[in-house]
């Protein structure tokens, strides 16, 4: 398996085990100085402060990955997730096929940079306003 397979590997086993809340497990993919910033500027730097954090914004979220794609660039693989988002929000409405991209940051096998963008806002499941 070539380096940018393995850390699609390393990205989509991560994605999985924090969709089963098995943070601990989950953690072990993520590089001492992990960064994750999701939409709108909020930054953490650990996996437990942002599922804290998400769970004020909705109930339950799963990603529809429709693919993967990975390149290297400076020593890293950058893999970007591609796909859309369904589950529920605060006030219990459903929602499905709500457009979402990850670009992970992958060296050494960890993961040592997420950035998040997604449609949640602009659907309206979580606050904000359709422009």
């Amino acid at each position: 398996m070539d380096v940018a397979a393995r850390a699609v590997e390393t990205v989509t086993s991560y994605l999985r085990l924090v969709e089963e809340r098995r943070l601990d497990d989950a953690t072990r993919y993520l590089a001492s100085g992990i960064t994750l910033t999701f939409p709108g500027g909020r930054t953490f730097s650990n996996l437990a402060d942002q599922v804290a954090s998400s769970a004020t914004r909705f109930r339950t979220v799963r990603k529809v990955h429709e693919r993967f794609d990975a390149v290297e660039v400076d020593g890293s693989i950058i893999v970007y997730s591609l796909g859309t988002l369904e589950g529920e929000g605060l006030d219990g409405r459903r929602f499905s096929g709500v457009r979402y991209i990850d670009r992970f940051d992958v060296r050494d096998g960890l993961i040592v940079d997420q950035r998040v963008w997604n449609d949640l806002a602009e659907m309206k499941v979580i606050g904000g306003t359709t422009h």
